[in-house]
């Protein structure tokens, strides 16, 4: 039997859509102001702790394989069939923008990170739906 804490999972997931609210607000704003330019860098952050936390709760409820990396991660969600490969490589991009955002903040390069920002709503709630149903479908409890 497997321990996977799905109130700690549902949690994180539930965070989700006030993420995906900064970055509306982010994307629309015609100046961008810098403001909401940091908004959208800490959104990026969290959603990239989300995505590994869940990701690292998963790994560790259903006993796979131990990560190495922040992109082992989201390659172990892919290959044990939570997500897809279009949200692997989508979410292989966010991961990579850890480090920059926070070790190299003061020298990168920010219009990777708003790109993605644009991208990433959709993927956000595609996310929580596959872990939700890969949780459903191996019976762990709401």
């Amino acid at each position: 039997m497997y321990y996977v804490n799905r109130e700690q999972i549902e949690r994180r997931l539930n965070v989700l859509p006030e993420l995906e609210q900064v970055f509306a607000a982010a994307s629309s704003a015609e100046d961008n102001p810098l403001l909401l330019r940091y908004a959208e860098e800490r959104a990026l952050h969290l959603a990239i702790e989300i995505v590994t936390d869940v990701g690292s709760y998963l790994i560790d409820g259903f006993i796979m394989r131990d990560a190495s990396s922040y992109e082992d991660i989201i390659d172990i969600m892919r290959d044990e069939k939570v997500i897809g490969q279009h949200l692997f490589e989508l979410l292989t991009e966010l991961v990579r923008l850890r480090k920059p955002l926070v070790q190299e903040y003061f020298e990168w390069d920010r219009s990777a990170g708003q790109a993605l920002a644009r991208k990433l709503p959709p993927a956000m709630e595609e996310f929580a739906g596959n872990v939700r149903s890969y949780l459903d479908k191996e019976n762990i409890p709401s």
